[in-house]
């Protein structure tokens, strides 16, 4: 069953938060719903779609703005790591921070770690992928993969974050380079869609790790 993924740019920090759904089905996935709830409720109602749950990639503030709007309009679950929390927990600081207006955190109704999450006919692989955070995950669904933070066209996550760390990071793209096919669809919290393919020849920080790249 074919794929549909539509993408809604959201917040000061242009995060791109992402609607998928299924062909010859009403209901969707909403994926890293930043902000401007509106906007993103605004796109259901134009693809008349019904939302199922909210999954996120990761916890950071630009990824989660819209997320209890979506809850109490929709009664839907909210899915996250549970390595999470602490990036959660943070979020009304992490606003002040950066200057943005404070929300309450959304309360989280399912924390996952490694499994894989099953929705009606919707089958999610979990793979962990800290660096940029703690629970950092790519999201794999057919074919199409939401990186979050964690690997952008051109670039990766930074790590000068509280949670974050290099070292781990840098773990984390080898295991996605040995793990995920080099011609998916990698769906980035930031920016335009890509592949692995594209990335490791022209990604200058997973260059330097082709040497640990099993699949090469």
């Amino acid at each position: 069953m074919s794929l549909n993924i539509e993408r809604v740019v959201t917040g000061p920090f242009q995060e791109n938060s992402f609607i998928t759904w299924q062909d010859n089905s009403k209901f969707c996935i909403i994926v890293d719903p930043g902000d401007d709830a509106h906007l993103i409720i605004q796109q259901l109602e134009n693809l008349n779609l019904e939302p199922l749950a909210v999954i996120n990639t990761h916890a950071h503030l630009d990824h989660i703005g819209a997320i209890s709007d979506l809850k109490e309009k929709f009664t839907i679950p909210f899915y996250l790591h549970s390595l999470e929390k602490t990036i959660l927990d943070g979020y009304e600081r992490d606003c002040a921070l950066f200057g943005m207006n404070q929300k309450t955190a959304p309360t989280v109704d399912h924390w996952f770690n490694s499994e894989t999450i099953r929705i009606k006919t919707y089958e999610i692989l979990l793979v962990e992928t800290p660096g940029h955070t703690p629970g950092g995950t790519c999201l794999c669904i057919d074919r199409h993969v939401f990186t979050g933070d964690t690997i952008f066209a051109g670039s990766v996550g930074r790590t000068d974050l509280p949670g974050g760390d290099w070292d781990t990071l840098s773990q984390s793209l080898i295991k996605v380079m040995n793990e995920i096919p080099s011609d998916y669809i990698l769906h980035p919290g930031h920016g335009l869609d890509t592949n692995l393919k594209t990335e490791m020849k022209q990604n200058p920080f997973l260059i330097p790790l082709l040497n640990r790249v099993n699949s090469l």
